[in-house]
């Protein structure tokens, strides 16, 4: 299997995506609240993350997530997602309508998204730093945008160990391979589905969020005051408290 991963936990499956500036442990803070919710938890590091290797050849992390649920047996599963992982999340759920039975999006991307112009600049200033060789620089510009107020400097010291390994690994690849982006109709998507915000967050996910009820049947959207761009870093244990009060109700509508 490509992906690292752990798994605990019995019940139903739920699986945890991560944001492209972490790795799996970003979700250390909801792994015991999860399992000792009564869920079977999942949570996986893309390639070129945490202790995944990067990609030799054309890949696709959606796909990657579909072998990792072949592999452990799963054949229906819960999909949390933050910013990329989110993404992901949706072409999961997109290309599987059947497999998936609730999807709650953190700050979630979108296929298919045409970034604004702050999001774009963002891209445009990691790159150059990326491509000058300075990752601390690039790792600062990370910490610096996407955690809220709410976040600590023990939050922020995580992120960036996080971010700084990721561009590490990245770096010292060969060649490099981006991840290809699926292309989903996200009117499939049968689960139930919660789309949270930040208010603190650039436009772009702010407004991903609002617009998916629009795109998915029955998809709900909350926006949190207090959050930046990883509310599941900046305030962990109200975010697992709506992740297992979602899920719950996710599974009594179901």
């Amino acid at each position: 299997m490509t992906l690292s991963h752990d798994v605990s936990g019995d019940g139903p499956t739920l699986v945890l995506l991560h944001s492209s500036v972490c790795d799996r442990r970003m979700w250390d803070p909801q792994w015991r609240v999860l399992v000792d919710a009564g869920y079977r938890v999942v949570r996986c590091d893309f390639r070129g993350f945490g202790d995944s290797p990067v990609a030799d050849h054309p890949y696709s992390d959606a796909e990657d997530v579909a072998d990792l649920l072949d592999h452990l047996g799963i054949e229906r599963a819960a999909l949390v997602g933050a910013s990329y992982g989110g993404r992901v999340a949706l072409e999961v759920a997109a290309t599987r309508p059947d497999a998936v039975t609730a999807l709650m999006l953190l700050c979630s991307g979108a296929p298919g998204h045409v970034p604004g112009a702050a999001l774009r600049s963002f891209d445009e200033q990691e790159e150059a730093l990326f491509e000058a060789g300075d990752l601390t620089g690039a790792v600062e510009l990370n910490v610096e945008t996407w955690l809220g107020p709410e976040a600590d400097g023990e939050v922020r010291e995580r992120v960036r160990g996080m971010q700084r390994h990721a561009f590490e690994v990245q770096s010292a690849a060969e060649e490099e391979f981006d991840p290809a982006e699926t292309r989903v109709d996200l009117s499939r998507i049968k689960a139930p589905c919660l789309a949270v915000s930040g208010a603190h967050d650039l436009a772009d996910f702010r407004e991903i969020a609002a617009r998916l009820p629009e795109r998915i049947s029955g998809a709900r959207h909350l926006e949190l005051s207090w959050a930046g761009h990883l509310p599941s870093l900046e305030r962990p244990g109200a975010v697992a408290d709506l992740m297992t009060r979602f899920l719950g109700e996710a599974a009594l509508g179901g």
